[in-house]
């Protein structure tokens, strides 16, 4: 039976929010920079609604500026790549979210593409991809970056740990495998395809499960001892015909083997809009040719 450690996401969350504003304190007396996120949120999905709510207040709370824009879901393609361009070019914008999902008439890609690198603090623009996987300084998808700083707060060196990751994703799998390589990992992308996917996790000294299917990993599959961090969140039937939340990991049974691991909710999750509030202020330092 192994002593697991449950990484506390709400915590570390937290102590990085706090961070982002002694970051935002000194930008302000230093330089008289206050720096600023613009949400726009095209429709009325109820999930959006409540996280761009979240946003808001967290950026607020930081002592940055908040903007938003909430769009109806008739909005036109044109219309918003319009608002895009807008934002590109004010000055005080410094970080651009457009909410997923977008209603099915616009084209999502053509949208997030249109960002400014530069102000694109979801990470997802060709450019900050490229400049991930070369090394250059860049704005890093949040969730990846909150899955590293959690993996860290346990093992703050990970340097030649072998590292599986579980899902190819651009939002997630992709992303996380580049930063691993950073902190030099030995790095494996397992996915559906994978053959024997059970005995390539079952090297893992960390896991970082990002595929969608509740409660995938089992308990077998972890080598004793390994950081499990689990970016699944996934609504399954619950007590009394609620839904309940789950990972992409069998917690229970993982948690008997591994040396640590996040829970859901609560693990991954809060990390990912504290590491929106991180690249907003990472953001407007670049704009400025701020190095520290």
């Amino acid at each position: 039976m192994q002593n697991h450690r449950v990484i506390d996401g709400k915590a570390i969350a937290a102590q990085v929010r706090d961070g982002v504003t002694k970051d935002v304190e000194r930008l302000k007396s230093a330089h008289g920079i206050v720096p600023g996120l613009v949400v726009v949120l095209v429709g009325e999905d109820p999930a959006s609604k409540v996280y761009v709510k979240n946003k808001g207040e967290q950026t607020k709370a930081t002592g940055m500026n908040s903007w938003e824009h909430r769009l109806s879901a008739e909005t036109t393609e044109a219309d918003l790549l319009a608002l895009v361009g807008k934002l590109n070019a004010d000055p005080a914008v410094n970080g651009i979210l457009v909410q997923l999902p977008l209603p099915k008439h616009i084209n999502a890609e053509r949208v997030l593409n249109t960002i400014d690198p530069n102000k694109d603090v979801d990470g997802f623009h060709p450019v900050n991809v490229g400049r991930l996987w070369v090394g250059e300084r860049t704005l890093v998808p949040c969730t990846p970056t909150g899955s590293v700083i959690l993996a860290k707060s346990v093992q703050p060196n990970l340097s030649g740990m072998n590292a599986v990751v579980i899902g190819r994703s651009n939002i997630v799998g992709k992303p996380v495998s580049a930063l691993l390589l950073r902190e030099n990992c030995t790095v494996t992308i397992a996915h559906s395809r994978t053959r024997n996917i059970q005995s390539v996790v079952k090297g893992a000294d960390l896991l970082i499960a990002a595929v969608g299917i509740p409660e995938m990993v089992r308990g077998d599959w972890i080598k004793p001892g390994a950081i499990v961090i689990d970016v699944g969140i996934n609504r399954v039937p619950g007590e009394n015909g609620k839904t309940k939340l789950v990972g992409d990991v069998n917690y229970e049974e993982c948690a008997r083997v591994a040396s640590a691991i996040t829970p859901v909710p609560g693990g991954v999750g809060p990390m990912t809009i504290a590491c929106l509030l991180q690249n907003t202020v990472e953001a407007a330092k670049m704009q400025h040719a701020i190095k520290d």
